[in-house]
């Protein structure tokens, strides 16, 4: 069955002080998390066993990954491959898509 997600209908959960996620949708393969930071918010360095993409939908992040800084803006993308260390910081309030295979069972 082929359902359609509203985001608005999404409880938000909070993963640090602001930083919220609602996760979206997901299958066997693949999930779909929109996340929402507020300007000036850290996400710690981590790293976990899925692959993420990140799409910047509004708003400036800068992520470090493996001791390099990447700025994204709207538009913007940046592929983790599984198991590397990132973290981000908000420079303004930021939206992002992340996309994560296999899906995160934690975010279930």
């Amino acid at each position: 069955m082929i359902d359609v997600v509203k985001a608005a209908d999404v409880e938000p959960v909070e993963m640090v002080p602001g930083v919220w996620r609602r996760m979206l949708t997901y299958g066997e393969q693949v999930m779909v998390v929109q996340v929402t930071l507020e300007e000036g918010t850290v996400v710690p360095a981590h790293r976990h066993p899925h692959e993420q993409i990140t799409y910047v939908i509004e708003g400036e992040l800068s992520m470090e990954v493996e001791g390099r800084t990447h700025v994204l803006g709207a538009g913007d993308s940046l592929l983790f491959p599984s198991d590397v260390e990132h973290g981000a910081t908000a420079l303004q309030r930021t939206l992002v898509l992340d996309t994560f295979s296999p899906p995160r069972e934690e975010y279930k």
